[in-house]
């Protein structure tokens, strides 16, 4: 089998307002340690230089996220791509209006 280099699918960066969203998303030749599926990806929004929500699988730790200032972690069940991109974007909306992310 031809070795598979990483192939970059997402990678966009949109400002709304004081508010910073970010998307890298990458194919990668085998599932990144402590995945199942053959993507890596970080997915960001902040707001005035703190986290409001994190999504990422670094090696070893697997699918997760982060959220609020404090960057409290929670697993993340991975399904698909679509579904990874609609959680995100519907996590940035829960959590990006006038609340303290921090609560959350």
């Amino acid at each position: 089998m031809p070795y598979m280099e990483a192939q970059l699918v997402i990678k966009d960066r949109v400002r709304k307002g004081n508010a910073l969203i970010e998307r890298v998303v990458w194919v990668v030749p085998v599932p990144v340690r402590g995945c199942l599926h053959r993507f890596k990806y970080r997915l960001y929004c902040g707001r005035n230089g703190a986290t409001v929500v994190r999504y990422d699988n670094e090696s070893g730790k697997g699918d997760h996220r982060h959220l609020g200032r404090k960057e409290r972690q929670q697993a993340y069940l991975f399904t698909t791509l679509e579904q990874l991109i609609l959680d995100f974007e519907a996590d940035v909306i829960r959590l990006s209006g006038e609340k303290d992310e921090s609560d959350h």
